[in-house]
């Protein structure tokens, strides 16, 4: 008996909404960049790559971020920084990519590259070159970080603003979501909506539902980075669904993290039942050893998902970008044309 072939998952045209800047380098390029400086990487991102992590307490959160600043710190130059981009753009296109929104914080670069005005001005022209280059369509998410000041955050946000229609589509609130107080950063993100940038904080990851209510209650969100503990409550999933906030899924980081202790755990059943528009994203594939196609392929084999469920996720992460509606229509064409494509059988 012949049984079908799926369709080949990287020829699914798809939108990338969670990709942090750092995060989205390669591994060869890691490697080279630290050998030109003379960087001494540790073991974790050389022989025993991908590391093994896990975040379900400060010493193990503090563990990835010391990996995250290190990869961080061989950006040393300009072009440094425009072959992350130009390189995270030609990986998403060999996944399918058709729109990355890359995700960055200036203020983590500035003392380096002349401020982060001039490193935001950096980031955005290497994202024009890299889309002309590649074809994919890009974009910018400012970010702040929780574990600094909100008053940090304002800056960011306006800084955000400033670019906002010239590159930049979002602000958003990354790094452990168990520090700070959420309501603390409620001025930045309302300088932000003023801007009419998408509001994007990171939420439910590390912590429950209640942190999914948090970002909801106190900072408006539009899209939510993770929040696939919101499937812990069907109270909060149905607040979810109702105000249309659609989730950025990164069912691998989840795993590496220990949010959940293996794959057919990542609830994305349970999210797509209730209704959730879900995106999913590679979130850090230089830690996490797994890009946008992968989170596609491993859902696929843990839940059984069929060609038309991976076909609704992929049009899902398309309506819940910030991209000019012209190419958003094509693309929702393309994943139907996908859809239709014959597939092939295979006898034993």
């Amino acid at each position: 008996m012949a049984d079908v072939v799926p369709r080949p998952l990287d020829a699914l045209p798809k939108a990338h909404l969670h990709l942090h800047f750092t995060g989205s380098m390669r591994h060869g390029t890691l490697l080279e960049l630290a050998a030109r400086d003379g960087i001494r990487l540790p073991d974790a991102l050389v022989s025993d790559w991908p590391p093994r992590l896990a975040a379900d307490d400060e010493k193990g959160w503090f563990r990835f971020q010391r990996l995250y600043d290190v990869a961080r710190s061989v950006l040393r130059t300009p072009e440094d920084v425009r072959r992350l981009v130009r390189e995270a753009a030609e990986d998403d296109v060999r996944d399918g990519g058709r729109w990355l929104e890359i995700q960055v914080d200036p203020s983590g670069y500035g003392a380096r590259f002349g401020g982060m005005t001039a490193f935001t001005d950096l980031v955005l022209d290497a994202v024009a070159d890299a889309s002309r280059t590649t074809g994919l369509g890009m974009a910018v998410v400012v970010a702040a970080n929780r574990t600094r000041h909100p008053l940090d955050a304002r800056a960011l946000a306006r800084l955000a603003a400033q670019y906002a229609g010239r590159g930049v589509v979002g602000f958003g609130l990354s790094n452990d979501e168990r520090r700070g107080t959420t309501s603390d950063f409620a001025r930045a993100f309302e300088i932000a909506r003023r801007a009419d940038l998408a509001l994007v904080p990171h939420g439910g990851e590390l912590l429950g539902p209640d942190s999914v209510t948090q970002v909801l209650d106190h900072l408006g969100a539009d899209r939510i980075g993770h929040g696939v503990r919101s499937a812990d409550d069907p109270r909060v999933l149905d607040r979810v669904v109702a105000a249309g906030v659609a989730l950025e899924v990164c069912p691998t980081s989840n795993v590496s993290l220990g949010v959940f202790g293996d794959l057919t755990s990542v609830p994305l059943p349970t999210l797509l039942a209730a209704g959730a528009t879900v995106a999913l994203g590679a979130d850090d594939p230089l830690l996490f050893g797994s890009r946008l196609a992968g989170q596609y392929a491993t859902m696929r084999a843990a839940h059984g998902l069929d060609d038309a469920t991976l076909a609704e996720l992929a049009r899902m992460s398309f309506r819940a970008a910030r991209m000019p509606e012209h190419l958003r229509a094509a693309c929702l064409a393309d994943v139907d044309a996908w859809l239709d494509s014959p597939v092939e059988h295979w006898t034993p």
